[in-house]
């Protein structure tokens, strides 16, 4: 196995356990790489720092798979699926869940998204791509499966030189399929639905809103297909409004709304949220509670301002629509745009709003997207539920 040796100074995230290496934290390579590879990797002084794959062509160029001098081959990764799903399980997501969250589960830049019997893939590196087979296999073993499905089709892969792709992994079947949630039916369109076909990080923050909708006059926008929307009139909201921009979407939130018998309580409609909400709250209807759920901002450091602006944009003009004492439930899936920055974005947006919070809940994605300290990129997702009154 070739040995990559790392610089004396190196970021200190690589000794706590985070598996990425740059090309400039790298010294010398002792010996000839294929992309791909499989290398192992050692301080400066000579200790082990781990094995991983890697691809010079990536900014990242390589990815630790352990922090062990172990063989990596079909069994590891076998292992390493038996090990997320034990995880899993123990922690009570069992029906459908991520599956294997990344970095988090030791398998950078793989994902796999447990729909019932049917699961999605993303290998979005090179060196994680190469084992495809090995992880189909592993899946096919523990679970028996009744489809498997690969959503390659992102620009990521672009960056490690790989075609974006989607198909079957296993023998065809209906991509369109039936999950439950909280007590909840939802369509999903493994397919051609956004990501993997269904945010499951957002599945207990559903949840969280149970309380303070009943009764409620809701509004949400950036709705997908319709989930937050639907637990609400689920949960005894008198109203439900949700906006989104897609008119796939739409339709679908509305065959959501239909599955539920919900239909008579929460319509959807194909409007631009962003003008909606800059028009409404100038002299549009008022409710008791606004959902905002929008989309990543950015994924550019560069750009992380512009995000930070957008968010305290859309939560101003929201918090604007609110009755006194109603409730602002605004999430952020920046991963740039850090937990207090995100907070510290709608305190200022209240401020300019004149508006007076009062912290309900904050919280993370659900724990089969599991937070790794040290790891701030599976820190992503942030939920949060205030009350808002005038000053």
């Amino acid at each position: 196995m070739t040995k990559v040796y790392l610089k004396k100074k190196i970021a200190p995230r690589i000794a706590n356990g985070h598996p990425w290496i740059y090309a400039n934290e790298i010294d010398r390579i002792a010996g000839e790489t294929t992309p791909g590879d499989i290398v192992e990797v050692r301080f400066a002084d000579g200790k082990i720092a781990g094995v991983g794959y890697i691809n010079p062509k990536s900014q990242i160029i390589i990815r630790l798979l352990s922090r062990r001098p172990v063989e990596i081959n079909e069994d590891f990764f076998h292992q390493q699926i038996l090990k997320a799903w034990q995880y899993r399980q123990k922690t009570g997501y069992t029906e459908n869940c991520r599956l294997v969250f990344g970095e988090a589960d030791q398998l950078p830049a793989l994902i796999i998204d447990k729909f019932n019997d049917y699961f999605v893939i993303q290998t979005l590196s090179l060196g994680m791509d190469i084992w495809k087979p090995a992880i189909v296999k592993a899946l096919e073993r523990i679970f028996n499966p009744k489809g498997i499905y690969e959503r390659n089709d992102v620009p990521v892969r672009n960056l490690e030189g790989l075609p974006q792709l989607k198909g079957f992994l296993s023998t065809p079947f209906d991509t369109n399929i039936i999950i439950n949630e909280n007590g909840l039916r939802f369509h999903v369109d493994i397919e051609n639905g956004q990501k993997t076909g269904y945010f499951l990080d957002q599945q207990d923050n559903r949840r969280a809103i149970q309380h303070i909708v009943k009764g409620a006059e809701v509004m949400g926008a950036f709705t997908y297909t319709g989930t937050f929307e639907i637990h609400a009139a689920y949960y005894g909201a008198k109203s439900v409004l949700g906006i989104d921009i897609s008119e796939q979407a739409v339709i679908q939130a509305n065959k959501n709304a239909a599955l539920n018998g919900l239909e008579k309580i929460v319509e959807f409609k194909a409007m631009n949220a962003f003008d909606v909400l800059k028009d409404w709250g100038k002299n549009g209807p008022c409710y008791d509670v606004v959902m905002l759920d929008p989309p990543a901002f950015t994924k550019s450091r560069d750009s992380i301002q512009n995000a930070v602006n957008g968010y305290k944009e859309i939560n101003l003009r929201g918090m604007k629509l609110i009755r006194n004492g109603g409730f602002l439930v605004t999430s952020s899936c920046t991963n740039l745009v850090h937990p207090q920055l995100f907070l510290e974005t709608i305190h200022a947006a209240a401020k300019d709003a004149k508006k007076r919070l009062k912290q309900v809940t904050f919280q993370a994605q659900a724990s089969d997207h599991p937070i790794v300290w040290g790891m701030e990129n599976t820190n992503y997702l942030k939920f949060l539920i205030v009350e808002v009154c005038d000053r």
